[in-house]
């Protein structure tokens, strides 16, 4: 079952660019295929023992992990939202574009599911070939220097990754990631390192996010905030700290203090940021110096932490980059400035927004509020500074969740914002009331992540015989 949620989104894209579709045969087969990866997902996960270890059963060593089943249900359910999207905004050459999304979708699943370094690795570069094609094609006017600026910082940050794979590898006899042993080679450590904090991005790593945010279509910077930015995560997650536990040890506290600081500066970049896309953009850059603290703290709370604040965001950033893609249809322009007032005489998109903001304020009760409160307590353990800096930086999302809502919704009536300007439509609504949906029964139940994400698995054993 695993092997199918790679394959299946590869097939499909597959038809889709050798068939002569037309532009609806072609939109309805991606989005058939992509709600197909969904049922299949929800298989995956009903199915799945999470009180055993991880399922390694497939060929070519594929399979999930209990926190990499929820990272894998993200994935599946913001590609078929973002796959929607496209299908409904008509993006021009339809078929290439949404062959590419499905491309994207199996390159993702396929970092979550890989259990060999070098697989782990074509996966993580596959991811490339697409968002390189989505932004430097059907990007906005920057599209080119956006491009070339994403690929020069990620390919430099791949070639380290390789070079540690390598290494890593050759001293185990061994690729595979259920039976290579752990390392403490510090070179080796910091070269997955810098690889997973560029693709996050990390600071002050993060200079391509700007510009690519902006510049992708609202599907595109939807999927990059909240799944790509999460396979580096998982690689965090899954290699550095497991793999690695006395460099993880040796170099917890200027990573931390690395992550504290993006998590303040992002932060306030997002507070000061003049549109929509920037102020995702920057909380985005925020939430994963939040979610990577909450790695390194290297213990039970701060990791369950991370993994329910990896969906939570996932979710959160996605619904927003959908938003903006659909106020920018209908006000041409995303500068808050020009917005303001779109709350009257417009139900549906105040609801979900307003809904939507909220959660991502945490506020208690809210999904968003146990992820921030486990990852703080879980660094307490290692300084109370650490859990005061992220209890400002939480102040501070307030502040700059608050002015976006406030700018779009609230005020005055702004200059780009006609009567004429329609409410949200029933397949916009069909788009974002799913991601919804899934952060309101994550509020009422975080624990069906908490609970079921490293119980019997082999990193959370290997990460505790490191740091005993």
């Amino acid at each position: 079952m695993t092997t199918a949620l790679i394959v299946l989104p590869l097939a499909a894209a597959l038809v889709i660019w050798v068939l002569p579709l037309n532009d609806v045969s072609a939109g309805a087969l991606a989005l058939l295929a992509a709600l197909a990866e969904v049922g299949v997902w929800i298989q995956l996960a009903a199915r799945y023992d999470f009180g055993q270890g991880g399922d390694l059963h497939v060929s070519y060593h594929v399979g999930v992990y209990g926190f990499s089943v929820w990272l894998t249900g993200l994935t599946v359910i913001a590609m078929a939202a973002a796959i929607a999207y496209g299908f409904w905004a008509g993006r021009d050459r339809l078929r290439a574009y949404l062959g590419l999304m499905l491309f994207l979708t199996g390159a993702v699943v396929g970092v979550f599911t890989a259990q060999d370094l070098l697989l782990f690795y074509a996966f993580f570069e596959a991811m490339m070939i697409p968002l390189y094609v989505l932004v430097g094609v059907w990007g906005g006017p920057g599209r080119l220097g956006a491009t070339l600026k994403f690929v020069l910082f990620t390919m430099a940050g791949s070639l380290l990754m390789l070079a540690s794979i390598v290494v890593y590898g050759l001293s185990q006899n061994t690729f595979d990631l259920v039976k290579i042993g752990q390392s403490s080679s510090n070179w080796v450590f910091l070269g997955f390192v810098a690889a997973f904090a560029i693709k996050a991005p990390l600071f002050p790593l993060h200079g391509w996010l700007p510009d690519a945010y902006r510049e992708s279509s609202p599907e595109v910077a939807a999927i990059l905030s909240g799944v790509v930015s999460k396979a580096a995560a998982y690689g965090f997650l899954r290699i550095a700290i497991t793999k690695f536990p006395e460099p993880a040890q040796h170099y917890r506290a200027p990573i931390l203090a690395l992550a504290a600081i993006g998590l303040i500066y992002g932060s306030l970049l997002a507070f000061r940021a003049p549109d929509i896309r920037g102020v995702i953009a920057y909380s985005s850059l925020a939430q994963m110096g939040l979610i990577t603290m909450g790695i390194f703290s290297i213990n039970d709370l701060g990791l369950d932490g991370s993994v329910l604040q990896m969906v939570n965001h996932g979710l959160v950033s996605t619904t927003l980059f959908l938003l903006a893609g659909m106020v920018e249809r209908r006000t041409l322009t995303g500068e808050l400035s020009r917005l303001g007032g779109m709350a009257r005489g417009r139900p549906a998109l105040a609801t979900v927004l307003l809904t939507t903001g909220v959660i991502a304020l945490a506020v208690p009760l809210s999904s968003a509020f146990a992820g921030e409160f486990l990852i703080l307590a879980g660094v307490f353990r290692h300084g109370w500074a650490w859990s005061v800096v992220g209890a400002v930086a939480i102040v501070l999302a307030a502040a700059y969740v608050l002015r976006l809502v406030s700018a779009i919704l609230h005020r005055d009536v702004g200059p780009a914002v006609s009567d004429a300007a329609l409410d949200l439509r029933p397949a916009e609504l069909g788009v974002v009331l799913p991601m919804l949906a899934c952060l309101l029964a994550l509020s009422a139940w975080p624990a069906a992540i908490t609970q079921h994400s490293f119980r019997g698995d082999r990193p959370q054993a290997d990460v505790a015989q490191g740091f005993k």
